[in-house]
């Protein structure tokens, strides 16, 4: 199994990335709280992978902490909650916002994630309970502020920051309307993201 890879930026998106290692390109799906700490093309990148085997595909998972990783593997763990929703629970909560929500069995911050209805997030909260008591909501998660944020794609940040919101299944024109809102105070494709986020965890 993969656990982590160490290599060379080649390609990024909102949701994944591909990373050269000694020639061998790893396609790696990613949060969105990954993809804005990502650096520039052609440099170096270090990720915590989690290796999903399935029938029909082997997935990787990245990661730039290993309580990131650690947290998303006891998210799958709770009924109803694929990888998908997991990647979306760490888009659009930060580390220490989902262990206080855990803390707190606070519903109202996790049905504020597409795809979290109530049910899901009390059963959400009940599983993770006892098992996340030892973990401290005062886990830091690395800055980003001195992370090069180019956008890969020849779409405009506003165009990219969008479809990233799309992709965690809000509706565009909910995307376009925060995007619109933010982009008069914030540039680039991962800052427009962070903002957008935390204007409509509110």
């Amino acid at each position: 199994m993969i656990g982590r890879l160490q290599g060379r930026l080649i390609e990024k998106q909102p949701s994944w990335a591909l990373l050269d290692v000694q020639g061998v390109g790893y396609e790696v799906e990613l949060p969105l709280s990954v993809f804005a700490q990502l650096p520039e093309l052609d440099q170096p990148l270090t990720l915590w992978i989690h290796h999903l085997v399935r029938e029909d595909a082997q997935l990787l998972y990245g990661f730039m902490q290993l309580a990131e990783r650690q947290l998303f593997r006891e998210l799958i763990k709770v009924s109803g909650i694929g990888p998908k929703v997991a990647l979306a629970l760490l888009s659009s909560l930060s580390l220490n916002a989902l262990l206080r929500a855990v803390q707190q069995q606070d519903v109202a911050t996790l049905t504020r994630v597409p795809g979290i209805g109530k049910k899901t997030a009390e059963r959400l909260l009940l599983d993770l309970k006892d098992r996340l008591k030892a973990w401290s909501a005062s886990v830091d998660t690395p800055s980003a502020t001195a992370v090069g944020t180019s956008p890969s794609l020849s779409l405009d940040p506003q165009m990219e920051a969008e479809a990233a919101l799309v992709a965690l299944g809000y509706k565009p024109a909910d995307a376009a309307q925060v995007i619109k809102a933010v982009a008069e105070e914030v540039e680039g494709t991962s800052d427009l993201i962070r903002a957008a986020l935390k204007r409509l965890a509110r």
